[in-house]
């Protein structure tokens, strides 16, 4: 098998995160995501919220798919100020403690306005320490007025992200904004790629689906699921890599970058379908590690899974370091050992094959 991640790939996966798709505006990237996967698919369809399906060896009766989501967190522009200072809503889980002093790219018809999350220097607050919350911070794009402001092009509901670039950090971490979860989006796109230069024949339609609106209740994967009506589905998103400082592994569980693609044990994954997925990467010698869930998994998986009449599911996570911030951290052998283990678990799953628990 040729090389898993490779040049060109990294470099999209480099363009593909630096672009901005907050939750709801989703569409450009969208766009460089399709175009990147087109040479991998046979046909492909969008639907009228903006998720995107590559669809390889159509026309079978057994329909798997493997997906992602493409949003990120980002914010709203709720109220300005006649003084010119705009306070937000959140569009997603987007941290306000993180907030003050980055810089922003607040998106209009006019174009991107550029903007800071302003904060009180230290030397006000010696009398008064006060932590950020959504009370307290505010964009200032260096206008005195709300007119100015709106002159600008900026108006209540445009949208805001921060304004953070990929990063490789050490030779084998990928860090920015996003990778929660275009860096799933990327793994999907590449399982396309292979299942392509190694000229592997499926004996099912596989879908490969990158969806929308993630961040707010898996709406894109509701929407999508019931579109496909698949037999099955395998989706990846990102865990938390609980072996940083400040995090509690008694609540959180113990998974830790390096050590391989985590599997998640929960009511909404089919316990025969991760069974398969378990021994394929003991026959691989990919390397994986466990994680429970006492309800829902919190992602896709349980739209896919609660979906048209059950759908047999199973999550594939990568770890991933400081969730929700600038500085999101996953590191590249876990990349790369989650796209072998969706590829490889691939090629095993048969046709109209059946995981019922009781036949």
């Amino acid at each position: 098998m040729k090389k898993i991640i490779t040049v060109k790939s990294e470099k999209f996966l480099e363009k593909y995160l630096n672009n901005s798709s907050p939750t709801g505006f989703e569409s450009e990237g969208q766009k460089l995501w399709l175009e990147y996967i087109k040479p991998y698919v046979d046909d492909y369809f969008t639907d009228n919220y903006g998720s995107v399906a590559g669809i390889i060896n159509p026309g079978k009766d057994y329909r798997v798919v493997i997906e992602a989501h493409a949003d990120e967190i980002s914010w709203f522009v709720h109220y300005i100020t006649k003084d010119g200072f705009i306070y937000l809503k959140r569009n997603g889980g987007s941290d306000h403690m993180i907030a003050p002093s980055k810089r922003v790219n607040i998106y209009t018809d006019k174009g991107i306005v550029k903007a800071v999350f302003g904060w009180p220097a230290i030397h006000t607050r010696q009398q008064k320490e006060e932590t950020p919350s959504m009370k307290n911070i505010s964009l200032d794009c260096g206008c005195a007025s709300k007119k100015e402001v709106e002159d600008l092009g900026v108006h209540v509901g445009c949208v805001a992200t921060f304004e953070d670039e990929f990063m490789l950090l050490n030779k084998n971490k990928y860090v920015g904004r996003a990778l929660d979860n275009r860096v799933g989006g990327f793994m999907i796109a590449e399982v396309a790629r292979m299942l392509k230069e190694e000229k592997i024949t499926l004996p099912f339609t596989l879908y490969v689906v990158n969806a929308v609106q993630e961040e707010i209740g898996l709406r894109g994967a509701e929407m999508i699921a019931h579109r496909i009506k698949p037999h099955l589905a395998l989706v990846t998103d990102v865990c938390h890599d609980t072996s940083t400082p400040m995090v509690d592994k008694i609540e959180n569980g113990d998974q830790k970058s390096g050590d391989g693609p985590v599997l998640t044990y929960g009511p909404a994954v089919q316990t025969n379908f991760l069974k398969q997925i378990i021994s394929v990467a003991q026959k691989n010698k990919i390397p994986f590690q466990r994680a429970a869930v006492s309800r829902s998994t919190g992602t896709d998986t349980d739209a896919f899974a609660y979906s048209n009449e059950g759908v047999p599911s199973a999550l594939i996570s990568l770890p991933l370091r400081y969730m929700h911030t600038t500085v999101e951290m996953v590191q590249k052998e876990d990349v790369e050992n989650c796209i072998r283990l969706i590829y490889e678990t691939l090629k095993t799953i048969q046709d109209g094959q059946d995981f019922r628990y009781i036949k």
